[in-house]
């Protein structure tokens, strides 16, 4: 390769994001500009700073060559070679999938995520390229993005929100092939916004985001998507409406025609609409028979726990704003757009809600761990009336981290020795023994190695964050000398919100005091956090910690380290050796932060909620609370913080400090690899993707194709279910006669169905759940009509005599072959 070429080689790894976690290239940024790519980790930063000459020097030495060109072709290859999706399903109907998210954490260097749901879909985002699924990421590109934390003297945090130069950022605009820069607009309110669109390169996967800083906006219209989450509900709807319906025309104006759309949660549910507006405009439908078809090609992940998290708008401003695209571009009624997101279409006075919009436009609907599934059957029950629980229809697919971002260079060599480089990029069945033949030596080496690697980088984190506070030089210089490498190391790093209770180890300050500064078997404890700039009690919480550091003998034992960000994340799960978690129970969808910990052989001890409530046993780390909901009950709280200072008191530090003769401790070790075999796996981005392409893509692909391929067959769909909605209201039960012999009960029912095609219902016999089982649903045939009457007519059904014949009662339910029942049709009649 000549120069030039380099030079453009060398720019293009610069805006592959795949330099995040993967360190192939981390010699040539470091050789261009070691101090800048320690401080920022920014490819793209170090290629738009450093100087022409600087540049050509590096390549015009042959080890700087041989070492681009070598990475060049590695990247060139991982782009190109099949990987786990293209030999698993070569067949699949799928050719792209949309994934909308209001947020992405991908890397410090594109500061556009908050916390846990960017988390989320930065890892899947990374774990789809790693395992050559065609996803296209749609977000937002913020000016300012999520606040920056400062800590000033007394304890209080101030917010700071520094501009996000886009030539700063890891992007690109996204060109059409005539070289255009892709700008479009939407409507807005009587005049129109633009948009412009830049691309994220995350590997072989892209990112593709939209901001309304263009010139060419009205200036309240530029700063629309200038923070994420700021603002009020009018500033929040506009940026969802960007999200979903300016989302939905990027992907078709590149030409793409996904197959599977997969909301994040449900900021993006306009992308429901808009999909089926685009379907109905190319085909010339009516926007309903549109919505049925596409819809099934739609999946909705909820990520709430909450009723009050779901996003909600008062029906003026949804009058106001979106009025216009329900009658002019949807052309249906204002009231029928409002009534998909209300639970009760005729009370004009009910906000629309997001989440509801996003369940009526989607095939499928999912939870984040197995508690927050069954949370959610009960948070969505009101939408489905009379359906037991257990049929609402949530599943649930667990979260999980992508493991390269988060692993430790430590526990890297652990991995590798054991299992191979390739170990994160398909099947991960021959991972649950891997890590057999490691010695507790290497393990507990491996575990010093990476703790004082934390300790070092807290040392630097915290004497440059004095320094730029103007501390005193002593204070700066103590800092340098903090916590000591051998010691067990806790971390306790979240949003700070009550319901997470990040104080409830300050419960009782002295007998915290009395844990930490033990002269034989001492702790140290690293905390950092934000709290939302609206949220008081949350800031309240952070200026605790810091008069408890600051005012007593913890301050050299406990640390409050400044500004959390995903850098500072990736040093401390690489380096604690407990991770805590506490949580008010069921209020942790699923949480992500423990789950990076388990590569590095760090231990959990968190509140079984979330994830940790389908992970724990007692051999993989520790637990508090008794597996039931308290809400926020002050009693409560002491009893479990009483529980945490006992846990931590009588097992976690004795088990860390009973050491071998060798100075191993063994016990510790045991917990670290069965946490590590057994959970890495469980809990990484790869099992959560693979899930989601074998549980949903391809049901959500095929189910898609088949709607949209065979409009008739939708049109018979819909005349099924206006025909269930005309006629629903006289179907009735007549006589059930249960006769019990020869060791099981027949039942025979009488049933009216009126104008009711027999084949569109099904009536069956239900039992509630008995003995931690499932409940038992059994269909009854139809025999003869009864005599006399119209379209009426007789089923029965035999079950076994094991239980009384009063837990069984018949019910109806409609059924179509196409149909999800209950999510697309949720009429259902019991028999008294």
């Amino acid at each position: 390769m000549d120069a030039e070429q380099l030079k453009a080689g060398l720019r293009n790894l610069a805006l592959d994001l795949r330099w995040s976690w993967n360190h192939v290239a981390d010699e040539l940024w470091t050789r261009l500009d070691p101090e800048l790519w320690t401080l920022t980790h920014n490819a793209w930063v170090i290629l738009q700073t450093i100087s022409g000459e600087r540049l050509d020097g590096c390549l015009a030495d042959p080890a700087f060559r041989d070492k681009l060109e070598e990475t060049l072709r590695y990247y060139e290859y991982r782009n190109t070679h099949p990987r786990w999706f293209q030999n698993a399903h070569s067949n699949s109907p799928i050719n792209a999938v949309a994934y909308f998210s209001m947020e992405f954490m991908l890397s410090d260097a594109l500061p556009i995520y908050s916390g846990g749901l960017g988390n989320v879909a930065g890892d899947q985002l990374k774990s789809a390229n790693d395992l050559g699924i065609p996803v296209y990421g749609i977000g937002l590109l913020y000016q300012q993005g999520y606040f920056r934390q400062h800590i000033d003297h007394d304890g209080n945090q101030e917010a700071l929100y520094p501009y996000n130069d886009p030539t700063q950022l890891p992007i690109s605009p996204l060109r059409l092939p005539n070289g255009e820069w892709l700008r479009f607009s939407i409507a807005m309110a009587g005049t129109r916004i633009w948009l412009r669109s830049w691309e994220v390169r995350v590997g072989r996967v892209r990112l593709l985001l939209l901001d309304s800083n263009d010139p060419a906006n009205l200036p309240g219209y530029r700063g629309l998507t200038a923070e994420l989450y700021g603002g009020g509900p009018e500033t929040r709807l506009q940026q969802e409406r960007i999200l979903g319906i300016g989302g939905w025309r990027v992907l078709r104006a590149l030409g793409l025609r996904p197959e599977v759309c997969h909301l994040n949660e449900g900021h993006a549910a306009f992308a429901v609409l808009e999909r089926a507006r685009d379907f109905m405009e190319e085909q010339k439908l009516p926007f309903d028979v549109a919505f049925t078809a596409t819809r099934a090609g739609n999946l909705f992940t909820t990520h709430t726990p909450v009723a009050a998290g779901f996003d909600r708008f008062l029906p003026a401003l949804m009058e106001r704003r979106m009025h216009r695209y329900a009658e002019e571009r949807l052309h249906i009624p204002f009231k029928q757009f409002m009534a998909m997101g209300r639970l009760n279409p005729e009370d004009e006075s009910e906000p629309f809600n997001m989440a509801y919009l996003a369940i009526r436009g989607s095939g499928a609907v999912n939870g984040v761990s197995r508690l927050h599934g069954a949370v959610s059957r009960k948070l969505f029950e009101p939408l489905f009336p009379r359906w037991p629980e257990a049929e609402i229809p949530v599943t649930y697919v667990t979260n999980g981290v992508h493991v390269p971002t988060w692993d430790s260079e430590a526990a890297d060599d652990v991995w590798t020795a054991a299992c191979g480089k390739e170990r994160w990029r398909g099947d991960l069945e021959q991972l649950a023994t891997a890590l057999d033949s490691v010695s507790d030596t290497n393990l507990w080496t491996m575990r010093t190695k990476s703790r004082a690697q934390m300790v070092t980088y807290a040392r630097s984190y915290l004497s440059r964050q004095l320094a730029g506070e103007g501390a005193p030089s002593a204070d700066i210089e103590l800092a340098k000398r903090l916590f000591d490498p051998d010691i067990l190391t806790i971390g306790f790093a979240r949003r700070f919100a009550t319901y997470k209770r990040p104080n409830l180890l300050l419960h009782d300050p002295d007998r915290l005091l009395r844990l930490l500064t033990n002269e034989e078997r001492p702790v140290q404890l690293v905390l950092a956090g934000k709290a939302h700039p609206a949220d008081h009690d949350g800031q309240e919480m952070i200026r605790q910690w810091i008069q408890f550091i600051r005012h007593s003998p913890a301050r050299h034992h406990v640390v409050f380290l400044a500004d959390y960000d995903m850098q500072m994340t990736e040093h401390l799960v690489r380096g604690v050796d407990l991770w805590l978690n506490t949580p008010r129970r069921p209020w942790e969808a699923s949480g992500t932060s423990g789950m990076k910990v388990l590569v590095n052989g760090g231990l959990n001890l968190s509140e079984l909620d979330g994830w940790w409530a389908e992970a724990y046993t007692p051999d993989v780390g520790w637990a508090i609370g008794d597996g039931r909901e308290h809400d926020s009950d002050p009693e409560w709280d002491r009893q479990e913080g009483k529980q945490l200072y006992s846990l931590l008191e009588s097992q976690v530090v004795p088990m860390f400090y009973g050491r071998d003769a060798s100075g191993v401790p063994v016990e510790w070790i045991k917990r670290v690899r069965a946490s590590m075999a057994r959970l890495t796996p469980q809990f990484s981005a790869n099992r959560v993707v693979r899930e989601y392409v074998e549980t949903h893509y391809l049901a959500r692909a095929k189910a898609y194709c088949d709607r949209t391929s065979n409009l008739a067959q939708v049109q018979e769909l819909m005349q099924w279910r206006q025909a269930l909605e005309e006629n629903w209201g006289r179907v009735r039960f007549g006589e059930v006669d249960v006769a019990s012999d020869g060791g099981e009960h027949r039942f025979n029912v009488q049933v009216y169905l009126n104008g009711l095609d027999p084949e569109s219902v099904r009536v069956q016999l239900y039992a509630d759940a008995k003995d931690g089982g499932g409940a038992e649903i059994r269909d009854m045939e139809r025999c003869s009509p009864l005599v006399g009457a119209s379209n009426a007519h007789c089923y029965t059904a035999s079950v076994p005599a094991a239980r009384s014949a009063g837990d069984y009662t018949p019910r109806i339910i409609p059924h179509h072959t196409l149909a999800a029942t209950p999510l697309e049709c949720s009429q259902i009649l019991w028999y008294r």
